[in-house]
């Protein structure tokens, strides 16, 4: 499985010049050779661009994308990686969305197809990034 973040399908949805060039051709090719799946999280995230859940699971259903709920192990995860990033000098007080996509790809194995691999990097350092 190859976990998709938000970005990804922005770059998509919005016809971005400087990413959708990157972005599209990388999330059809995986699609074709693997099951795509997304985060709670990033359901969330989409969720900004409809006006109904139904919209948006139709969309998703339409790109064979499945929604995951995040385990509590994968919670757990999350939580220590934010723990780590506050110990390092990060400055942000909740536990944000990219500790649990992470920690969600990570817990599965999963592959995680992102443009900003910064976060994934540093604090889930076995998950297999594919990042331009």
């Amino acid at each position: 499985m190859v976990f998709v973040d938000s970005n990804i399908f922005f770059d998509m949805w919005d016809h971005d010049p400087a990413w959708e060039p990157w972005s599209r051709p990388h999330f059809l090719a995986i699609s074709n050779i693997d099951d795509l799946g997304i985060d709670t999280v990033v359901y969330a995230e989409l969720s900004t661009r409809y006006s109904s859940h139904s919209k948006l699971d139709r969309d998703l259903q339409a790109l064979e994308v499945r929604v995951l709920a995040t385990p509590p192990e994968a919670a757990f995860l999350a939580g220590k990686a934010f723990q780590a990033y506050r110990a390092k000098g990060g400055t942000k007080t909740g536990v944000l969305a990219d500790f649990f996509i992470g920690a969600h790809a990570d817990f599965l194995g999963a592959s995680l197809l992102t443009r900003d691999p910064r976060p994934y990097r540093t604090y889930f350092p076995i998950v297999h990034l594919i990042t331009p």
